[in-house]
């Protein structure tokens, strides 16, 4: 496991000097070396553990991140689908997080209370609009874009409340979900600089970018590494 995660390290340094230096299917392709290693991760640590249902979900959530990150990089290789990517994009994370909360439920939601369900999903939506409100105040604009940023955002939103909340009413003494949890707000937070340089203007600076993916992969591969403890 140590190895897999050292060997992926070296692959992302070698990623982000790539994108740094050009929009490139060859950055297309490391980018991708990485998001395999991290549903490698996912698969090696649910086998070493109990294989439960829980870790069928995240691995093919995990999986429709890897179609994501391919997406989202070749938006940039073939500027004339940008759009296309992008809606590409933004729909295979979404179904990810659809699957990481259908997981969590389907693992927790019997012996949870239903306010620890409940209220992280309605703050999730609320969060989402809250963030399409703000879009000038941040000045960002999302322009079309601005539908499927909110539906995404209920999304995000919701799978890092519903992770901390299911993790709380157990006091924090489930490993999985403690580990998931911490992977998601990173995830989320990745997603917050990616919405800068996305919809931002002056927000691409060399400092974003590698952020962003150090944030992004730290999140995933904590997100795989959960499995270890089902």
């Amino acid at each position: 496991m140590l190895l897999l995660l050292l060997f992926a390290a070296v692959i992302l340094v070698l990623y982000i000097r790539e994108k740094l230096a050009s929009y490139s299917v060859r950055a297309v392709l490391l980018k991708s070396v990485v998001s395999v290693l991290f549903i490698t991760v996912a698969v090696l640590a649910w086998y070493l553990s109990s294989r439960g249902i829980l870790g069928i979900f995240f691995i093919i959530g995990l999986t429709f991140g890897l179609l994501g990150d391919i997406w989202l990089d070749l938006k940039y290789v073939f500027r004339d689908y940008d759009d296309q990517f992008t809606y590409a994009g933004f729909a295979s994370f979404g179904i990810g997080h659809i699957l990481y909360i259908a997981g969590l439920l389907s693992q927790y939601m019997s012996e949870t209370k239903p306010p620890f369900i409940l209220f992280p999903l309605v703050f999730g939506a609320a969060l989402s609009l809250c963030n399409a409100v703000l879009e000038k105040p941040m000045k960002l604009h999302y322009g079309k874009m601005k539908g499927i940023v909110i539906g995404y955002g209920v999304l995000l939103f919701s799978t890092v409340l519903l992770s901390g909340s299911l993790a709380l009413a157990r006091g924090w003494q489930n490993p999985t979900l403690n580990v998931f949890f911490a992977g998601s707000v990173l995830f989320a937070l990745s997603d917050l600089v990616l919405s800068g340089t996305y919809f931002g203007v002056g927000k691409e600076r060399t400092v974003d970018i590698i952020s962003n993916y150090i944030l992004y992969y730290g999140g995933q591969f904590l997100i795989a590494y959960s499995l270890l403890y089902l």
